[in-house]
């Protein structure tokens, strides 16, 4: 999507299950003492960036991800309009359950796949699903954007505007703490 306007891309703090080994996908958790620390250093990365007139703000309505905008963006002034398309990958029936139990149950399905493999092939929705709905936010984009989601849903986002297949996604890194940049067809991590 090279005509994409210039993204600054935000993952939710760590949360009590990521810390834990749980599956979230669209269940509601808590961030963390640690995720709360993301979402402030987030705050202080993007008070250091030019960003550009015009900004829209979306984020996820989800818990983890409310939280992280309250604590990134309340010091800059920015409000965040909430948008449904931004929700993290459903996982059907592994949400809530533990990584661990899931890998003890099937071995050979969880061996050697990196955590976006897994909840892209796993049970609820699939890539073309992800796509087609992280797809349609983008594309009623008219300017630069402010964007707070969850790991895969901006993976594949950074995939559909860098033009990545499946196996290059893998490579894009999911941290939290940090602000990812689209601009030009390139990513750019402000830590």
């Amino acid at each position: 999507m090279s005509d994409t306007p210039p993204l600054y891309l935000l993952r939710h703090g760590q949360t009590t299950w990521n810390a834990a080994g749980r599956v979230q996908g669209q269940l509601e958790s808590e961030l963390s003492d640690m995720g709360r620390d993301h979402a402030r250093r987030q705050g202080e990365i993007l008070s250091r960036i030019d960003l550009p007139e015009g900004l829209g703000v979306y984020c996820s309505p989800q818990k983890r991800t409310r939280q992280t905008a309250e604590l990134a963006l309340g010091g800059l002034g920015l409000v965040p309009r909430f948008d449904d398309r931004l929700k993290e990958i459903h996982l059907g029936a592994w949400e809530g359950r533990y990584y661990a139990d899931l890998t003890e149950r099937d071995p050979a399905f969880f061996e050697g796949r990196s955590t976006l493999m897994l909840c892209l092939e796993g049970p609820g929705e699939t890539l073309e699903d992800m796509r087609a709905r992280v797809g349609a936010f983008l594309g009623d984009l008219d300017g630069p954007a402010l964007v707070i989601s969850h790991g895969v849903a901006l993976t594949v986002l950074r995939g559909l505007v860098l033009g990545l297949d499946i196996e290059a996604m893998e490579g894009l890194g999911a941290e939290q703490g940090v602000i990812y940049e689209l601009r030009d067809g390139a990513q750019i991590v402000h830590r």
